[in-house]
């Protein structure tokens, strides 16, 4: 599970309590879960070793992907049509319906809504997760009382943001427990 939009510090602390496996930082976006690249490297530092930090960005400017780059992110999560530079983070590729990715990359995440919280296209996660090869994590629309239909989709992993919040870009750690709670208790 990713815990994604994460702002804070703390934030990304009650994520690692809660039992995510990832926290996702946003930069470089006009989402209102946007941080600047300095705090998304705040938030990279705390994490201890065992969650893995995603920097997530819609952004296509080289400069900006070349300072996100210079975090040392384990993972970073990107538009399917956006090229990388050469790095040592494993890339995941947003993909919505009729897109596949133009770049290589570790793992998709099928997210309909590119982070805007709409429930995902049930039809094209089945398409996907059928036919990809690659780790496919499902976003879009998810809270504590939907997880268990998504994750009976079989995806490699669920991948929620707003699903969670009080506020956007404020983690409420009541629901980011039963998020993981929800899906610690599936089969």
């Amino acid at each position: 599970m990713k815990i994604c939009g994460v702002t804070s510090p703390g934030d990304a602390r009650c994520a690692e309590e809660a039992g995510a496996d990832a926290v996702g930082i946003v930069v470089f976006s006009d989402s209102p879960r946007s941080v600047a690249v300095e705090r998304a490297g705040e938030i990279l530092d705390r994490l201890g070793p065992f969650t893995t930090g995603v920097c997530v960005t819609a952004t296509e400017d080289g400069e900006e992907i070349d300072e996100m780059l210079a975090l040392r992110t384990p993972a970073v999560q990107v538009r399917a049509e956006i090229p990388l530079p050469r790095t040592r983070a494993r890339v995941l590729r947003m993909i919505s319906p009729g897109q596949r990715p133009a770049y290589p990359c570790d793992a998709v995440v099928i997210d309909s809504s590119r982070g805007r919280g709409q429930p995902f296209d049930r039809g094209f996660a089945r398409q996907v997760l059928a036919n990809c090869p690659l780790p496919a994590i499902l976003a879009g629309g998810l809270t504590p009382e939907n997880a268990n239909a998504a994750a009976a989709l079989c995806p490699y992993a669920l991948d929620v943001a707003s699903g969670v919040e009080s506020r956007p870009g404020v983690k409420d750690p009541r629901l980011v427990r039963a998020f993981i709670s929800a899906c610690r208790r599936l089969p």
